[in-house]
């Protein structure tokens, strides 16, 4: 049975990722900014590896893995980097939130679509529709035809 921790991060209903899955470090941010921006690394980079967590079952895994295929690197892992803010807890927060908006869309489970036919009288009105067109083009054509 699987302990939760404070630190532990709530994705969606039923989906914790545990704080310790989560590989954050400091680095120092690019651009301008003057002497501040050479002496503080404030930029977050977050790291979460989707194939190695024990957050997920096997199929949202495979739905996680699928849906963000395009920003996984080849271990599976997904990065985040967060520098707009100058402080680091606040881009540790922007790199976690951004964390948890991509996994709840990507674990979204979209309805399942079941074919329908249309009903007797949609399609009497269809039919009854078109006859009436075709009267009013048939009335427009010249006589000599």
């Amino acid at each position: 049975m699987s302990t939760t921790s404070p630190d532990d991060v709530p994705v969606a209903p039923g989906v914790r990722i545990p704080a310790h899955e989560l590989d954050i470090s400091a680095i120092s941010a690019s651009g301008p900014g003057g002497q501040h921006v050479n002496r503080s690394a404030t930029r977050i980079a977050l790291r979460w590896n989707v194939r190695q967590s024990r957050a997920l079952r096997d199929d949202q895994r495979v739905l996680v893995l699928a849906r963000l295929a395009s920003r996984l690197d080849g271990e599976g892992a997904l990065r985040i980097v967060a520098g707009e803010y100058r402080s680091q807890q606040q881009n540790r927060r922007a790199a976690i939130e951004r964390l948890v908006q991509l996994l709840s869309r990507a674990l979204v489970v979209p309805k399942s679509r079941h074919a329908t036919r249309p009903s007797r009288g949609a399609v009497e009105r269809r039919l009854s529709e078109k006859r009436q067109r075709s009267e009013v083009k048939r009335q427009r054509r010249p006589d000599d035809l």
